[in-house]
C-alpha cells in the first residue's frame, strides 16, 4: 500500500495492469474512467451478448482494477469514518462487506462504495471514476490521524456467475473454506499461492466472487482462472447489461449529487441506528425524505417493442413528461428492452402504463419491479 498525497492523475488514458492481456485476448479496448479497459473479446464466443449469456449460464471473469481500493486506518477511524458515512459500523463483523454512501451536506450522493471491517481499519471499494475526488473528500472531512492509503500496487477482479464457486474452489486455499463464504462475506485466501482478499459479491446479480489481489500477480492469477473451462473474460458491455438486469445502479447515471438514497431507493444503505441518531453528511434532508415521500421515484420500466431505451429518454403520461431514463438497454437474457428511469411519485406505482420517447416515437412502457432477472446471491442453505 502507498499513501497517496497527491490526488492529480494525468490527463492521458492509462493502462490497467491487464492491458496487455486483454489485448492479447482481442479485447477491443475503449477509455473509461481515465484507462484502457476492454468492452468486449472479438473471436469466437466473444461480443456482449456471448458474454452476457455466459456469465449467467456459467462463470466471467472481470477486471475491475480502474475501481479504488483505499485503506483507512488510525485511532478513533470508525466514529471517524461514521461522520461522514451514514452506516452503522458496530453492527459490522471483521471480513464482512457492506454497502454505504458517501454523501454532500444536502444528502446528494457523492458516490456509492463497499466497506469492510479488517483487523486494523477499514477497506474501501469505490467507483473508478470519482475515486481521486473520494480520496480528497475523505481527505478534507477525516481528521488528520486518520490514514487514507490508496492500494495503487493492487488489482481487483471479479468471477461472477452460477459456476464461479466451482471454479476458484479448485485453485484457492487457506484457513478459511470458500465454501464457508456466504452473500456479502469476506477472508483472506491464496490463489496460486499469492496472497488475496476475497469476497462473495457482485455486480451482476450472480453468485459470485470479487478478488484483490497484487498487481504484479494480475496476470497470472487471470490467466489460471480462464484455463478453469466454466471461465471467460468478460468486458464492460456484458457488465453494464448483466447490472441493469440484475436493477443494479451505476453512480453518474441512476444517482449523482443531485439525487438523494430516498429517490434512488437506497435507504437500505443507511442503517436504523443512524436514522434515529443521524449524525452524518444530508440526515435532516434524508430523515424528512423518508418520513414524508420524495417528488420522484427511481423505477423499474418494461418496454413493448425492440427498440432499447437509453439514457435521457424522456418518460411521459399521456402529453405530460414525468420522467427520464437513466440506464436502459436491450436485455439479452428476456429479449426485451428494459430501462430504468426517475418519474414522478404519482405514476411511479408498479403496473402504472407510460411512454418512452425513442428516435421520435412513443414506446409503450409499464412500471415493473426490480431486479428483471431474479438474484441469484449465496445466502446459505
Amino acid at each position: 500500500m502507498s499513501d497517496d498525497t497527491d490526488t492529480d492523475i494525468a490527463a492521458e488514458t492509462l493502462a490497467l495492469p491487464l492491458d496487455a492481456w486483454h489485448r492479447a485476448r482481442g479485447a477491443r479496448m475503449v477509455e473509461f474512467a481515465g484507462y484502457w479497459m476492454p468492452i468486449q473479446y472479438t473471436g469466437e464466443g466473444g461480443g456482449i451478448i456471448p458474454e452476457h449469456l455466459w456469465t449467467r449460464e456459467h462463470a466471467g471473469l472481470f477486471d475491475v482494477s480502474h475501481m479504488g481500493q483505499l485503506h483507512i486506518s488510525g485511532e478513533g477511524v470508525e466514529a471517524a469514518l461514521e461522520a461522514v458515512l451514514p452506516i452503522d459500523l458496530g453492527t459490522l463483523k471483521h471480513g464482512n462487506p457492506r454497502y454505504s454512501l458517501l454523501l454532500d451536506d444536502n444528502g446528494g450522493v457523492l458516490d456509492d462504495l463497499m466497506i469492510t471491517r479488517w483487523s486494523e481499519g477499514f477497506y474501501l471499494v469505490v467507483n473508478g471514476a470519482t475515486k481521486w475526488d473520494d480520496i480528497g473528500h475523505l481527505r478534507e472531512h477525516l481528521p488528520d490521524e486518520i490514514s487514507i492509503s490508496h492500494m495503487d500496487e493492487t488489482a481487483l477482479l471479479a468471477l461472477q456467475g452460477p459456476d464461479a464457486f466451482a471454479a476458484l474452489e479448485r485453485v484457492v486455499s487457506g484457513d478459511t473454506p470458500l465454501a464457508s463464504l456466504t452473500f456479502m462475506k469476506g477472508a483472506a485466501f491464496k490463489i496460486g499461492g499469492v496472497d488475496a482478499w476475497i469476497s462473495r459479491s457482485g455486480y451482476t446479480g450472480e453468485d459470485g466472487f470479487e478478488i484483490s489481489i497484487p498487481a504484479e500477480s494480475a496476470e497470472a492469477i487471470a490467466t489460471l482462472l480462464c484455463d478453469q473451462p466454466e471461465v471467460k473474460p468478460i468486458g464492460l458491455g456484458a457488465r453494464d447489461s448483466l447490472r441493469l438486469e440484475a436493477g443494479l445502479p451505476l453512480y453518474g447515471h441512476d444517482m449523482s449529487p443531485d439525487t438523494s438514497p430516498v429517490e434512488a431507493g437506497l435507504v437500505f444503505g443507511i442503517n436504523k441506528r443512524r436514522r434515529t441518531e443521524g449524525g452524518y453528511p444530508g440526515a435532516e434532508r434524508i430523515n424528512r425524505e423518508i418520513a414524508e415521500g420524495t417528488a420522484r421515484k427511481w423505477v423499474g420500466l418494461a418496454l413493448e417493442g425492440r427498440l432499447p431505451a437509453r439514457e435521457g429518454a424522456e418518460v411521459y403520461a399521456g402529453d405530460n413528461k414525468v420522467g427520464t431514463v437513466t440506464s436502459g438497454g436491450f436485455s439479452p437474457s428476456l429479449s426485451r428492452p428494459i430501462a430504468m428511469a426517475y418519474v414522478a411519485s404519482d405514476h411511479a406505482a408498479e403496473g402504472s402504463a407510460l411512454t418512452v420517447e425513442v428516435r421520435g416515437k412513443r414506446l409503450a412502457a409499464t412500471v415493473t419491479k426490480t431486479p428483471f432477472v431474479p438474484h441469484r446471491y449465496f445466502r446459505g442453505s
